[in-house]
This record gives structure tokens, sequence and C-alpha cells, in this order.
């Protein structure tokens, strides 16, 4: 009987795209033989996926797992929405959620972590499902937060069922507070980072890059003017208080009651908890952001 190597059982899934349990039945029954194993596979429908990889698949779903002091998020793609309402699907995308919490935010980890019910990896029972349903899929992105003392709250948007939907948000906040104000306050405050899409909780941990960007374009806007060298400056410093207001937490607006600042906001959190509040992160994941589909350009 042939000796079946782990580079050969590599070779054959990355030939393939079928699961590694299921390359190394292949090999196993064709004697080690290469191409009678990609063609044992194909004749199984389990290197269907391999012709998929190639598809663009933002369609999916976002997935939410929390647990009191530590959420996870994920992003699971599909070619087409109609995927995405599939029950077995669904199924999946919820177990990942779940076992995205061990993996702390790395997506290798979490690729190679046991399926829950499973002897397979999260990275092969994807690969089987691109098989089963015939559609390109992939395990996008996954994001974690926990806290020591106070809750990670989180926020689901265009739910499909629980802790799936669109936008999928978590944040943590630091505290010793009533639980409950607390949990209250946290939901509301996911809510508020769904539909204003902050990039940083202050300004402080706002990416220099894009701060010097802005500054850039909004000198070059003012030098326009052609007034004295202080009075742009002044001009910039003003302009760029208002882009904090669009994309710094603490800074918008509050979208349950637009005429106070997040900041403000937490403040008349920390009087009802009885404990100061500390935002310590968040993440936002919408469906597909970022990724580019066909016609993209010509639109």
């Amino acid at each position: 009987m042939a000796t079946i190597s782990a580079t050969m059982v590599k070779d054959l899934r990355d030939k393939t795209g079928a699961g590694m349990m299921d390359c190394k039945a292949a090999l196993a029954e064709t004697g080690g033989d290469m191409e009678a194993a990609v063609d044992w596979l194909r004749a199984k429908g389990l290197a269907k996926a391999a012709k998929k990889a190639g598809r663009v698949a933002a369609e999916g779903l976002i997935g939410l797992a929390a647990d009191g002091h530590e959420a996870a998020l994920v992003e699971v793609n599909s070619e087409t929405d109609f995927v995405a309402r599939n029950a077995t699907f669904q199924d999946m995308a919820s177990a990942i959620a779940k076992t995205a919490i061990g993996a702390k935010g790395n997506l290798d980890k979490l690729m190679n972590a046991k399926f829950p019910g499973d002897k397979a990896t999260v990275a092969d029972t994807i690969t089987e499902m691109i098989g089963t349903i015939g559609e390109n899929m992939a395990l996008r992105r996954t994001a974690f937060l926990s806290v020591k003392n106070g809750t990670v709250a989180s926020y689901m948007h265009n739910t499909m069922a629980p802790g799936l939907g669109k936008i999928g948000v978590i944040v943590a906040l630091e505290s010793k507070g009533d639980a409950k104000k607390l949990a209250a306050f946290g939901k509301q405050l996911a809510m508020h980072i769904a539909a204003a899409n902050p990039q940083a909780v202050d300004v402080e941990s706002l990416d220099k890059n894009t701060i010097a960007r802005e500054r850039a374009v909004l000198t070059e806007q003012a030098n326009e003017s052609g007034k004295p060298a202080l009075v742009i400056e002044k001009m910039v410093e003003g302009r760029l208080r208002k882009f904090y207001e669009d994309v710094v937490l603490l800074a918008q607006a509050f979208v349950h009651d637009p005429e106070t600042k997040v900041a403000n906001a937490v403040a008349d959190a920390e009087k009802a908890a009885g404990a100061p509040i500390k935002i310590t992160g968040f993440h936002r994941f919408a469906l597909g952001e970022g990724i580019e589909r066909a016609g993209d350009e010509a639109a």
C-alpha cells in the first residue's frame, strides 16, 4: 500500500480545492496516483470547489457571537444573496461565528479550527460546502473583543437569522458600573456605530496617515483663498474639527439624540451606571465592503 504523505495531500488539495480528508481518501483509493486521485474527486463531485474559486463572492452574511465579556464577528461570503438565505449556509456561518470566539481575531487560527461537531476544519467545511451548493464561498475576516470588567455589546443590522445579518457591530466597554445600565447603553452605542460608521474611538487613535491626508487636502483648499498663512492655519484646524466630528466616535453626534455628542452620552451613561466607562475598542463589519464586484469600474 502506497504511503500517503502530508505533502501529497496538500498538493492534491491545491489542485482541486477539495477538503483535506477527502484528498487523503482519494489518494488512498488510488494508491497515491495524483491524476487518478483528481479524477476520483471529480467523479465524487468534490473537486468542484476549485472551479468556483475565481468567482467574486461579495454576498453572504456577517456572523456574530457574544458571551458577555467577549464577542466575535465573521464575514462569510457567497456569490449570491440566494445562497445567504439558505438554511445550511446560515447554520455554517453561525457555527463559524461561535468558533471565532476561541480564535480571538486570528483568521488563520479560525480557518484551522475544528468545525463544531465535526473532525474537519472550518476551511475544509467551507470547501465541502462549495462543492455541495456550487458557489464560491470564503471566510473573509474575523474580529474579536473582550473586557475584564464591563461588557462587549453587539448589534446586528438587517438580521436574516439570530446572529446573522448584513452589518454587525461589537463594542467593548470597560466599567465596574451597573451591569444592566451598561448593557443598555452598550446596545445603543453599537447601533450608533452601525449607522454612523466611525473610524476610531478618539482623535488619538485615528490613523495618522488619514489625518495627514485630510490636512493636506484642506490646506490646499484653503490656500486657494489667498488669505494670510495664519488665517489659513486656523481655517484648516477648524475644518479638521469638522472632519473629526464625522469620523471619530466620541466626537460624533449621537444618533439617538443628535443634539448630544457621543462623549456626552458616555458621561450621562456613567452617571446612570454609577462608575466610569471607557470604550476600549469596536469593530463594524458591513457585508462586502471593499470587495470589487463585476461592473464596479463601469459604474
